[in-house]
C-alpha cells in the first residue's frame, strides 16, 4: 500500500507525458519571444544612434544660426548670403558653370 501511494503521489508531482511536452511548447515560445525582443533591441539601439546623430548635427546647424544672429547684419554676411543663395557677382568677377554633371 506504502508503494501505490508513493507511486500516486510521484505521478502527480512529476506530471503526464502531456504537461511535460506543454511546459516544452511554452519554454520555446518564450524562447522564441526572447530571441525576436533581441533583435527589437538591436533596431532600436541602431535607431538611438542615428537620431543622435542626426541631433548633433543639427544642434550644430543651429549654433551657427545663433551666432550669425548675434553678430547681425555685417555688411560680408549679407554678401555671402546673396552669392549663396541669389548669385551675386562682384564687378570683375567670372562666373564659370560646371556643366559636366
Amino acid at each position: 500500500m506504502a508503494k501505490q501511494a508513493k507511486t500516486a503521489k510521484r505521478q502527480r508531482i512529476g506530471g503526464g507525458l502531456g504537461t511535460r511536452l506543454l511546459l516544452l511548447v511554452l519554454l520555446a515560445a518564450i524562447g522564441w519571444q526572447l530571441y525576436s525582443l533581441r533583435d527589437q533591441v538591436a533596431q532600436a539601439r541602431e535607431d538611438r544612434d542615428r537620431l543622435a546623430t542626426q541631433v548633433a548635427a543639427q544642434q550644430q546647424e543651429n549654433d551657427a544660426l545663433a551666432a550669425d544672429i548675434a553678430q547681425g547684419g555685417t555688411q560680408e554676411k549679407m554678401e555671402e548670403i546673396a552669392r549663396d543663395e541669389l548669385g551675386l557677382v562682384a564687378p570683375g568677377e567670372y562666373v564659370f558653370y560646371d556643366v559636366s554633371n
